[in-house]
């Protein structure tokens, strides 16, 4: 039995190589890419002339051939494929689907429970959201769906779809983590090395990528994280999700645990580097809250766009068992999404696509942040009074990523340690 990937792959996959061959090879990424490093470099006019001569012959005569290969393939592949299927239809896919679920959360959940938690979660945090929205004035006789869509078309909310305003956004989410940097010192005594910028997604893969993601700094500090925003569609980032966005994906987000997971010299390397989704995605999202809890929302609008995205994260519970293990279609997942979150269409489409191919990981964020805030409460009802946010901090970010039962133990080994230091 033939593997095939989604039918929405293959035409995504094949609309975006033709658009990369389509693009003369002077104005190729490639080419534009080299032309700015070797700029920077300060190299010689006439070594970056042969250098640029020689990329163009090989962009022409060597990348452009091999991606035409690789078009025809998936051009034949397409007609195999008829339709967008999940993990179920695979051959043993339910038990695929387990396994990858264990994979990402580290845990024992079935599908069954974290459908039902998701679907509980949802109802929690749509009910916070009204009660806000309620608060500042807004009509919400008609439900959560209807109230969060009147604030999300309301224009005070948008920056202008221009390259001013995509650099206004740049800048303001740089301020966004300039302000929360300076202003962690109560809660961490363990700080990243290294700073962290904000860059703009290459508008060539602004329409199928996420609205925000992180790259690490180089472990030899020579270049600082990178966070970059998807500023494809203006409309995907409201002014009051982008604070809760920057957290995340920044500071106290995946920023701070990442750099601090790379500079623990006295960890083996490979604690510095591996991965465990509901540890790393786990953090981000309770890092969203932490900044809530610190102060740092204090718009009752920037609140609502916290909890959003936790809800989010919760939908996700839902619509990836729902893809993977109750046979939902790519549409029925796009407008549960759409009708639960309100968040921008072009946003929705490239979350539940990107839960087609990559079952169970959307699964991670809302597992992980519900381990750290249950663990952070057993040291805070064990050790009463004794309780330092800093220090259970310290145990959560110092030990490298690593499995939620693994933390566990470590947080239960610190409650011991605390409490027989205040017996001796």
């Amino acid at each position: 039995m033939h593997i095939n990937p989604p039918q929405f792959v293959i035409t995504k996959v094949v609309d975006e190589m033709n658009g990369f061959v389509a693009t003369p090879a002077a104005d190729n990424i490639l080419m534009t890419a080299l032309l700015d490093k070797m700029q920077k470099a300060k190299l010689p006019e006439d070594e970056q002339e042969r250098i640029a001569l020689a990329a163009r012959a090989a962009i022409e005569n060597t990348v452009y051939p091999a991606y035409g290969r690789l078009l025809g393939f998936f051009e034949a592949l397409d007609r195999l494929v008829d339709g967008n299927y999940g993990a179920w239809s695979l051959p043993d896919g339910e038990e695929y689907y387990r396994l990858s679920l264990k994979l990402f959360n580290t845990t024992d959940y079935t599908p069954p429970h974290l459908h039902d938690v998701g679907l509980s979660e949802v109802a929690r945090i749509q009910a916070e959201i009204l009660d806000i929205l309620a608060q500042e004035g807004w009509h919400v006789s008609a439900g959560f769906t209807a109230a969060i869509t009147a604030m999300s078309e309301d224009p005070r909310f948008y920056f202008s779809d221009t390259g001013e305003g995509r650099e206004e956004i740049l800048a303001q989410y740089q301020a966004i983590i300039d302000e929360v940097s300076a202003g962690l010192e109560p809660y961490f005594d363990v700080k990243p090395n290294t700073g962290v910028e904000v860059r703009r997604v290459a508008q060539f893969k602004g329409k199928t990528a996420p609205g925000g993601y992180y790259n690490p700094p180089a472990m030899d500090g020579s270049r600082p994280g990178q966070f970059y925003a998807n500023l494809y569609d203006t409309k995907a980032t409201p002014r009051y999700g982008m604070r809760t966005l920057a957290y995340h994906e920044a500071v106290a987000g995946h920023h701070l645990q990442l750099a601090i997971q790379q500079q623990q010299d006295d960890l083996p390397f490979f604690r510095r580097l591996a991965p465990f989704p509901a540890y790393s995605e786990g953090w981000a999202l309770y890092a969203e809250r932490l900044a809530w809890e610190l102060g740092f929302l204090k718009d009752p609008n920037d609140n609502i766009g916290r909890l959003q995205a936790e809800l989010f994260r919760s939908v996700r519970l839902v619509v990836d068992t729902g893809i993977h293990a109750m046979r939902w279609t790519r549409e029925q997942a796009i407008a549960y999404m759409l009708a639960n979150t309100g968040m921008a269409e072009s946003d929705v489409v490239a979350e539940i696509e990107r839960y087609f191919v990559l079952p169970g990981q959307a699964t991670a964020y809302k597992v992980g942040m519900m381990k750290i805030l249950e663990l952070r409460e057993l040291v805070r009802s064990e050790l009463g009074d004794r309780f330092d946010i800093r220090e259970f901090h310290n145990v959560v970010l110092t030990n490298g990523s690593m499995p939620l039962n693994t933390l566990e133990v470590l947080v239960r080994q610190y409650i011991e340690q605390k409490k027989g230091e205040a017996a001796g």
